[in-house]
């Protein structure tokens, strides 16, 4: 992996170059073994959190690691093109605007002891046009290059705070063409509710249950891009033990087999549909 500046990065993108980078910051990674018709994208996956930070927040570590998003970079890592973020949503959330992207508080708990700083604020915020900044250049590129794409936007949840039976996979539709795309939705909903779990879980799926994709990740691609499905899933925190902060490794592992094969099932069935 090389740590290159986003320049280089847009530059690489531009002349469709093989690499692996961090950014020269070590805000997000962006691996593009192949150009293909998708992409795997894991915003929440980060845990960094600048030190500088530290002592002004009120949130603990582990309060972080609840709300983020582990492991779902490990979900997707074999496939050819991976964006992922390194820096905690605490510091800024890149599946939030510009406008609502650093918290005042979080999860019902004030997140600051004293409000940022213009410097604090300008440097995540910083890190968060520089993202968007190459997802544009990907998704313009592999748009011109194929005619078609789909996202697979992957998340969790922490089901504990539920008081309901709540779906081990969660799709959220609600900012998507759902007349255009709809059955592609669908297929990947059932592709996924034949995932094989460890420790008897069963892969029970919905749609807009707990959720409803109103992300900034989704929003961004979709409204700047016509022919490119984003899909919204969150997975339910089977994979780990969210009291004890303990990650399930055999859980994690089905996940990322099964989901080599399924992703790239859906992957090459939307394109023959919709690449024309």
């Amino acid at each position: 992996m090389q740590r290159l500046a986003v320049s280089e990065i847009l530059q690489k993108i531009k002349n469709e170059e093989i690499f692996e980078a961090v950014a020269e910051d070590y805000s997000f990674t962006l691996k593009i073994d192949d150009y293909v018709p998708y992409v795997c994208g894991a915003v929440h996956d980060g845990h960094q959190f600048r030190k500088e930070l530290w002592e002004n927040c009120l949130h603990t570590e582990y309060e972080r690691w609840f709300e983020e998003d582990p492991c779902t970079k490990e979900f997707v890592k074999t496939h050819p093109i991976v964006i992922a973020g390194c820096d905690s949503r605490f510091e800024y959330d890149l599946n939030r605007d510009p406008e609502n992207a650093i918290y005042e508080d979080a999860w019902g708990k004030k997140l600051w002891k004293n409000p940022l700083g213009p410097r604090h604020h300008k440097q995540s915020m910083a890190k968060h046009a520089t993202f968007y900044s190459v997802v544009h250049a990907l998704i313009s590129k592999l748009e011109e290059k194929f005619g078609a794409l789909v996202v697979y936007d992957m998340h969790s949840y922490n089901w504990r705070r539920w008081e309901r039976e709540v779906p081990v996979i969660n799709l959220g539709t609600s900012n998507i063409d759902i007349d255009r795309f709809g059955d592609s939705v669908n297929e990947w909903s059932t592709s996924l509710s034949a995932l094989k779990l460890p420790n008897d879980i069963e892969a029970t799926t919905g749609i807009n249950d707990t959720f409803q994709g109103n992300g900034y990740f989704l929003k961004f691609i979709t409204e700047n891009f016509q022919n490119t499905l984003v899909l919204a899933t969150e997975f339910k925190k089977i994979y780990c033990d969210e009291l004890r902060q303990l990650i399930f490794p055999e859980v994690v592992s089905a996940i990322e087999q099964q989901l080599q094969q399924k992703i790239k099932e859906h992957a090459t069935a939307f394109y023959k549909t919709y690449s024309s």
